[in-house]
This record gives C-alpha cells, sequence and structure tokens, in this order.
C-alpha cells in the first residue's frame, strides 16, 4: 500500500495522467492510516475519560471544565505547524526539494519558541483559568493542576504536530499514524501507573498523557530528519560515495541555515495567522459554551465533557480524510494541476461525508452503550445519550466542514474559511445555545450544535463548489 500510494504521489509531479479510479485508491491510501491513529486517539481519550470518570463525578468535571481551553492551545500549535507545512507541500508539488527542507528548517526555530511562549502564559493563567470559567471551588485545584501539567507540555506536542504534519505533507502517512497508535498505548500505560498505581488522580491523568507526548515527539522527529527520503536534513547519503554531495548537505544544515527567513517566515504568517486566530476565537468559542454550562451543574459539565468524547468517535474519520485532502490538495496545488486538485478535493469530500454519516447511524443507535463504558452514573448516561442523539444528524455536514476545511488550508486559502467558521460559532450557536440553555438545558446547548455544525457544512460546500479557493491557480 505504501509502495502504491508513494507511485501514484510521484504522478502528481511528474504531471502524468491518473484515472478516477486511482484518484480514489489514493485518497484511501492516505486516509487510512491517518483514519487509524484518529480513531486510536479517540479511544485513547475515550479510555483516559473513562480512567477519571471512575473517580467520580467531580473528576470528570474538572478536566472538562478546562478541556475546551486545552483545545485552543492545541489548535494554536496546529495553526503554527500547518502554515510551515502547507509551504513544504506545495514545494514538493513543485518538485523544489530544497526549499521544502529549508521551510523545514525555519519551522523548527520558529515553533519552539511559539511553544515556550504559549506554555509560559498557559502556566501564569493556570490559577485563575477554572474561575474564570464559572467552576466551583469543589474542582478548581484539579482543574488547576491538570491545565498546568497540560500547558507545561506545550513543547512536545508542538514538536510531534510539526514533525508529523511534515511526514503527512510529504505523503508519508504510515508513520505518523503509526507513532500516534503507540502514543495512545503508551498513554493508556503511563495514565494506569500515574492515576492509579501512584494514585495521583486527575493530576496522574495530565502527566501519562504528557509522558506519552514526550517519547512520540522523539520518534516522530527521528523518522523526518533522520529518516525521511524528501525531507531528512540530518539523512546520511550514500549515493556512490559522492563525498561532495555530502560536504554540500553539511553545509546546508549548518546552524546558520536554520535562522528565520522573511520570505518563508511571511508566508506561514499569511497561512497560519488567520488559523490562529480562528482557533484563538473558535477555542473562546467553546470556552463561552462551557460557562453556559457551567451553570447547568457537575452532573451537566461531565454529560457535556464526556458526550464530546463519545462524539469524537464519529468525527474522527473526518479528520483523517480531511488531513489525505491537505496532503493530496497541497502537493496538486504545488504542481499547477487545477483539474486535478478540483478532482481531489470534491472526491475527499464524498468520501468524508459517506463515512461520517455511517458513523452517526452507529453512534445513535449505540450511545447509551458508549456513555456507559465512561461513566457508571446513571443520570450522566441518561442525558449524555439524549445529547448524542441530537447531535447524530449533523454527522453528514460536519463533515463536510471538516474535509472542505482541510482541502482549503491544502490550498493556502485559510482567511476566508476562518470568517465564515467564526461567523458560523459565534453567530449561530452561542446564540441559540444561549437562548436555549436556559429552557431546555444541556440538550439545548447540543441542539444549537447541530444546527450550527450543519449550517457550517452547507456554506462550505458552496465555497468548495463554487471554486474561489483556487483562485491562485491560473
Amino acid at each position: 500500500m505504501k509502495k502504491a500510494s508513494t507511485d501514484l504521489l510521484s504522478y502528481i509531479r511528474e504531471g502524468r495522467e491518473m484515472t478516477q479510479g486511482e484518484k480514489l485508491r489514493l485518497i484511501i491510501s492516505l486516509s487510512i492510516p491517518s483514519i487509524l491513529a484518529q480513531i486510536s486517539a479517540t479511544i485513547m481519550f475515550f479510555i483516559d475519560a473513562s480512567m477519571v470518570g471512575h473517580l467520580g463525578a467531580r473528576a470528570s468535571a474538572a478536566i472538562g471544565l478546562v478541556e475546551t481551553t486545552g483545545w485552543l492551545l492545541g489548535g494554536l500549535a496546529s495553526a503554527a505547524n500547518m502554515g510551515f507545512s502547507v509551504q513544504v507541500a506545495h514545494s514538493i508539488g513543485a518538485n523544489d526539494f530544497e526549499r521544502a527542507r529549508r521551510v523545514l528548517r525555519q519551522s523548527m526555530v520558529c515553533c519552539m519558541i511559539w511553544a515556550v511562549s504559549i506554555s509560559l502564559i498557559a502556566l501564569l493563567i493556570s490559577p485563575f483559568l477554572p474561575y474564570w470559567l464559572g467552576g466551583s471551588a469543589e474542582i478548581a485545584h484539579d482543574a488547576t493542576l491538570y491545565f498546568a501539567i497540560f500547558a507545561g507540555c506545550g513543547i512536545f506536542f508542538q514538536m510531534e504536530g510539526l514533525a508529523g504534519s511534515m511526514l503527512k505533507c510529504s505523503g508519508n502517512m504510515k508513520i505518523p499514524s503509526a507513532l500516534n497508535i503507540l502514543m495512545c498505548i503508551m498513554d493508556v500505560a503511563f495514565n494506569y501507573l500515574f492515576i492509579y498505581i501512584l494514585k495521583l488522580g486527575v493530576a496522574g491523568a495530565a502527566i501519562g498523557t504528557g509522558m506519552a507526548m514526550l517519547v512520540t515527539a522523539t520518534l516522530m522527529l527521528y523518522f523526518l530528519l533522520y529518516r525521511s527520503d524528501i525531507l531528512g536534513i540530518f539523512k546520511r547519503r550514500e549515493e556512490n560515495g559522492k563525498r561532495s554531495e555530502e560536504g554540500g548537505e553539511r553545509r546546508e544544515n549548518s546552524w546558520q541555515n536554520f535562522r528565520p527567513k522573511r520570505d518563508v517566515v511571511n508566508m506561514a504568517v499569511k497561512i497560519g495567522a488567520p488559523m490562529g486566530v480562528q482557533h484563538m476565537l473558535m477555542g473562546g468559542a467553546q470556552v463561552v459554551s462551557t460557562l453556559i454550562v457551567a451553570p447547568l451543574g457537575t452532573i451537566a459539565i461531565a454529560a457535556h465533557s464526556l458526550g464530546i468524547t463519545v462524539e469524537s468517535l464519529c468525527y474522527m474519520p473526518g479528520y483523517g480524510i480531511a488531513e489525505a485532502a491537505t496532503t493530496l490538495v497541497g502537493q496538486s496545488f504545488g504542481a499547477g494541476k487545477r483539474l486535478l486538485t478540483q478532482s481531489f478535493a470534491r472526491m475527499s469530500t464524498a468520501l468524508g461525508i459517506g463515512v461520517m454519516t455511517l458513523m452517526g447511524v452507529l453512534m445513535w443507535v449505540f450511545a447509551p452503550e458508549l456513555m456507559s463504558v465512561l461513566t457508571p452514573v446513571d443520570d450522566i448516561i441518561r442525558m449524555g445519550t439524549e445529547c448524542l442523539r441530537i447531535e447524530a444528524y449533523a454527522e453528514p455536514m460536519f463533515a463536510a466542514a471538516i474535509v472542505c476545511n482541510g482541502i482549503f488550508v491544502g490550498a493556502g486559502d485559510t482567511l476566508k474559511p476562518a470568517i465564515m467558521s467564526l461567523f458560523s460559532m459565534w453567530g449561530v450557536r452561542l446564540t441559540l445555545a444561549a437562548l436555549l440553555a436556559t429552557a431546555y438545558g444541556l440538550p439545548g446547548v447540543w441542539t444549537a450544535m447541530a444546527i450550527e455544525l450543519t449550517f457550517r457544512g452547507l456554506i462550505f460546500l458552496v465555497r468548495l463548489f463554487h471554486g474561489g479557493w483556487m483562485k491562485k491557480l491560473k
């Protein structure tokens, strides 16, 4: 499968024609490893939530309270990574491997600085965050501890994400996916050690996740820098004993060449800044959503948090397909192939909608069983089941929003999609959630979520078929 996908990817760079069957096979071959990794990550969160959930509703509520802020940090890290990795995809598509490696070297320095800055800010606000979010004193201490430890591991998360994004944009989905699956296994093992054996409770969950991230980031960087055929800047070259080429490679990798340059950084800001602002405001919207849910009580907070964990089983396959779409669209875009770019975009979107529709049906049917795995509390199971069955109806259009966003990112089109997402989240979801929460409680909040996701998917489909995201391709 790896060889087949690698051969088909070379068709893009070489300008060779591809049949519809070959395009579909390439999309699927790149999507499957990523989908498996996304699902394994969801199972990891599922098991984490189950471990914490069996410590009681208070522990689940403590993590659930700061969870959305953690997503915000992850989103900021992802925006920085994509600002550089999209440039790498375009360079590879244009057969400019030297520039791809140059962008990679500069990205490592920029992203390290970014991660340290974000982590320091997060650590400073951690004692105050639970109270800002409307949490009660009974969960504030655990919530602060969990968030502070998570924030301290930000550099591991950043480097793991950067290396993974670079490998994926080069067409290597197998290694990042395998390492992400390994991270899930390690996370469960570390969490069991720190939560139950060492009896660290909520703090143990954060420490276990941080340790898993550290090991995975180290391995991911090794495969990127030393083993990647295209991006391995420290890869030892033994091609016919050409020492002159090896010497050139050493000069290319001097520390001077890791210094960020204006053209690369400016393009990273142009691509990543809208995504960063989007993640900040979308994360802010999630925080506001938490503020809306918090007054509904500990049971509602726990049901909301655990319900989101269950729902991620549905939408993670969509993100896997979106990652494949980013790679394929990015390389096709860099190669200047307009029709091929458009074809990959539409086929990826159709595949994503089909897969997530099926997942939505399964979630509706098995919602009670899935919730019961995470918590033994009957009230949480009942409320979570009701919310999940509301959300199941939005999964097809949620898939459209996820995959289309991956497509737009691959084309470097991030500003308008960010504006569309923010309008949808703040203008539709939060407005409806605030209105419906008072009358219908947590199910009202999830109804607002389902309506907004459907609306966002529809407007993203309009942009996809309108074609404005391809305006830079002649």
